[in-house]
């Protein structure tokens, strides 16, 4: 069983930055994609961004531009570099890790953006 475990969440200013990790227990490189989710107060859970085995990355048009997945395999870990952040983008963010049958998920970590 893999646990995923996220950090780098809190509370920043509009035009702000943060960095997410996201560290497995186990080894990533199996992982056919890992991604990040989030979810907006009262809204419902959104990818934000896919990273898949190949490397080919997935954003959605509110975040393209601003938001970087990547991942370090030494360090079973991946990353959601997110720069100029809006009030929009207040939610949980959660990692995602899967792998044929399995499908993973972290506990989130809050961002909130004030304006």
């Amino acid at each position: 069983q893999v646990q995923l475990v996220e950090s780098g969440g809190g509370l920043v200013q509009a035009g702000g930055s943060l960095r997410l990790s996201c560290v497995s227990s186990g080894s990533i490189f199996g992982f056919n994609v890992m991604g990040w989710y989030r979810q907006p107060p009262g809204k419902e859970r959104e990818l934000v961004a896919a990273l898949d085995e190949t490397g080919r990355t997935n954003y959605p048009d509110s975040v393209k531009g601003r938001f970087t997945i990547s991942k370090d395999n030494a360090k079973n870990t991946i990353y959601l570099q997110m720069n100029s952040l809006k009030p929009e983008d207040t939610g949980v963010y959660y990692c995602r890790a899967q792998e044929s049958l399995y499908d993973y998920w972290g506990q989130g970590t809050q961002v909130t953006v004030s304006s």
